[in-house]
């Protein structure tokens, strides 16, 4: 008989998330003594807010939060949740319709595994978020991926919905705001593919946790308010993380139809159990906050936002459609491939992003992590002067 492999074959093709291996490397280096700048990192720098801090403080305090509750979460809080979702996108759920995750990325999870079995096939638009295929492949699914470019805003067409789907085509995972490219779909849009999908018989889960990082006279919608038929087939993920500047605290939440989140509650109940309850006090506390702490947040975003689309539009080789949400920009620098850069040559922009972080000491991830060769991810979610001295050096570096 042949020997076992050592490790699952599920869990050892999984790739490590290429940003926090970007931000990673950026903090190590930091840590070395390096002079990095680092334009990897997915989460707000700012701290979470204070009065938040304080419920947690007091939580640590209180024994009963010292015990298992609840693996769905805190009833409290998850009443919380349901006025949030009314309050900010119109849509009404039920408490039993709530389940609070470890994070945005845990329900991306439980929702895949809730939906997808093996062979099912997961409608994909790209650029995508990195941990999205993989959380497919751990459902046992097969990612679709439908590339989008520059030239349509890097935005999914209903006709390419279509041509895309067959019989095993289970899924459509959708994001507006974007991460990574800051698009946001119009209502229209958002319509006209939810209206699609019931059609078809597909399920939809929509990623909303950049739904108040908007900018301009760009909205978010929510596809199931859009699309009301859709809401028995359609779920949401949602959670503190950049709104209250709490990606440390690990408090997510998936919302759509009772037996589907009683069946990923199951099996929460066998991963995780409960969320840790010092951070469900502290999300009930940022919920119950108001959104104060986003606008201040969002403004710096705002500012930062224009500054960085400005200064990359002004290097050579580089261009880069505007980012109407979340806080990154996606240039293209395939103009920057192939060229002379003080003695280097980059051939694909994997290549580049590791040039860039030798030599410019600057660390951005390339396109490659999210399905998109040929671009790069670039946070705005820094301070100013580290903003401005990062591009410059970027600017210095490619413009050989």
């Amino acid at each position: 008989m042949a020997a076992m492999d050592r490790l699952s074959r599920r869990i050892a093709s999984i790739a490590e998330s290429a940003t926090i291996a970007v931000d990673t490397k950026a903090k190590a280096l930091k840590a070395a003594g390096e002079d990095v700048i680092g334009f990897g990192a997915g989460e707000p720098d700012f701290p979470t807010p204070a009065y938040v801090v304080e419920a947690a403080a007091a939580a640590c305090r209180d024994p009963k939060n010292h015990r298992y509750t609840p693996t769905p979460g805190l009833p409290e809080l998850r009443d919380a949740i349901v006025e949030k979702t009314a309050r900010d996108t119109g849509l009404v759920v039920e408490p039993g319709q709530v389940l609070v995750t470890n994070g945005g990325k845990h329900a991306v999870y439980n929702a895949l595994a809730t939906l997808v079995d093996a062979g099912d096939e997961v409608l994909l638009p790209a650029p995508y978020w990195t941990t999205y295929p993989e959380a497919i492949a751990l459902a046992g699914g097969l990612t679709v991926a439908l590339p989008t470019d520059e030239s349509s805003g890097f935005k999914v067409t209903v006709d390419q919905l279509e041509a895309a789907r067959s019989g095993r085509t289970k899924v459509l995972m959708f994001v507006s705001p974007s991460n990574p490219t800051g698009t946001v779909y119009t209502r229209d849009e958002i319509a006209a593919i939810g209206r699609w999908a019931v059609e078809r018989g597909v399920w939809v889960i929509t990623d909303e946790i950049y739904e108040h990082l908007v900018y301009g006279s760009a909205a978010n919608h929510s596809m199931p308010v859009v699309v009301p038929e859709l809401a028995d087939t359609c779920l949401v993920v949602n959670g503190v993380a950049k709104t209250y500047a709490m990606t440390g605290w690990r408090v997510g939440w998936m919302l759509g139809p009772a037996d589907a989140v009683k069946a990923a509650a199951n099996l929460q109940s066998h991963a995780t159990s409960n969320v840790a309850n010092v951070s469900q006090r502290a999300a009930l506390a940022a919920l119950a906050g108001g959104l104060g702490a986003v606008h201040v947040m969002r403004e710096a975003f705002d500012r930062r936002r224009r500054t960085m689309l400005g200064m990359l539009e002004q290097i050579p080789g580089v261009t880069c459609v505007e980012p109407q949400g979340a806080f990154y920009c996606f240039p293209s620098l395939v103009g920057c491939l192939g060229r002379d850069l003080q003695g280097r040559v980059a051939a694909t922009t994997l290549e580049l992003a590791a040039l860039i972080l030798e030599e410019a000491k600057v660390a951005l991830v390339p396109g490659e992590a999210f399905g998109a060769p040929g671009y790069a991810r670039l946070s705005y979610a820094l301070g100013d002067d580290d903003l401005v001295e990062g591009l410059n050096r970027l600017t210095k570096f490619l413009a050989g």
